[in-house]
């Protein structure tokens, strides 16, 4: 088991030092300049850009230095939680994300618990009924949620909850009533994938031998369903509810923006705007370790799920046996 652990815990540090050093990269590659992106904030005024400011600018946020100067100090500042300063606002990247962070944090979440609770449920229900319409109808709906445009479902939700119908807030962070719909829009692609994903796996496992024997003993088909086939099916749509969650932050940027949230999918959109490439960075890194933590505690909750999975991670190859 603590081979087991050790494993994962590097691979997780190796993503976040692959994610930091592929962020650097590409944010470098840039071919615009923030810095005087920063100094002609009119943007189209036709005022000449100070070149004494934009090189001042350039020696105070260390832009004029080699590259990997640059790399090897942003990673060592970035270890001690330092992302550096906001090169458009002046505020310290750490304190702009840290900002933003509950609000995402709250949309991230209750989105999570919507796409769990009602994918689970569909796929449950659509394995579990013997009614063979009802089976087909449940099952179709999972691939509507994914092929659906996620900012569509939020105007829809918007001109039925809010401007047809005034239950919830159409814009804004007011409470957990404007927190509705955003994270309704955010959970229906999510719970899609999680359906689909328990919904074959339960189908499959239906199929083994010991469903049969299970039945042949007397079981009724709903202590089969929750006591032994769910347990097993649920590692699959377990593996993708991990993943999904960094894929949940990603599309806070469409959501936030479509219902004028402030939150880390706003901060990412403005500063990508403004060429803020501490920030962006900061917030790729900050992904980054949400996705390593929620995959961590996934990878460390299999062996409760299935102890099977920790003996052929562990388990040495053999040898090919020599002729």
């Amino acid at each position: 088991m603590l081979r087991y652990l050790g494993l994962r815990v590097l691979q997780a540090i190796g993503v976040l030092w692959a994610a930091f050093t592929i962020s650097f990269v590409v944010l470098f590659l840039l071919p615009s300049d923030p810095v005087s992106i920063a100094v002609d904030s009119g943007g189209g005024s036709g005022t000449p850009v100070d070149a004494a400011a934009v090189a001042e600018l350039q020696a105070r946020y260390g832009l004029d230095k080699p590259v990997l100067e640059q790399y090897w100090t942003s990673l060592t500042s970035a270890i001690r939680g330092d992302f550096g300063t906001s090169i458009s606002t002046g505020q310290p990247v750490t304190t702009a994300i840290l900002g933003a962070v509950p609000s995402t944090l709250a949309l991230a979440g209750l989105a999570l618990m919507l796409a769990v609770g009602v994918g689970g449920g569909l796929a449950f229900l659509a394995t579990y009924t013997r009614a063979r319409w009802l089976r087909t109808a449940l099952l179709s709906l999972p691939p509507l949620g994914v092929a659906v445009p996620t900012f569509w479902v939020g105007l829809l939700l918007l001109q039925v909850f809010s401007f047809g119908l005034p239950i919830f807030p159409a814009f804004g962070d007011r409470g957990f009533g404007s927190l509705v719909l955003p994270a309704i829009t955010l959970a229906v692609p999510t719970g899609a994938v999680i359906a689909q994903v328990l919904a074959t796996s339960l189908t499959t496992t239906w199929r083994q031998p010991f469903t049969t024997a299970a039945e042949a003993k007397g079981a009724s088909r709903w202590r089969i369903q929750t006591r032994h086939v769910l347990r097993l099916a649920s590692v699959p749509a377990f593996t993708i509810a991990g993943v999904l969650v960094g894929e949940l932050l990603a599309g806070s940027v469409v959501v936030e923006t479509v219902f004028s949230r402030a939150g880390v999918g706003r901060l990412t959109q403005t500063s990508v705007l403004a060429q803020g490439i501490p920030v962006v960075q900061g917030i790729v890194v900050l992904t980054s370790l949400v996705f390593v933590v929620v995959t961590l505690a996934v990878d460390i909750v299999y062996p409760l799920i299935d102890p099977r999975i920790v003996q052929r991670t562990t388990r040495p190859t053999k040898e090919p046996a020599h002729v």
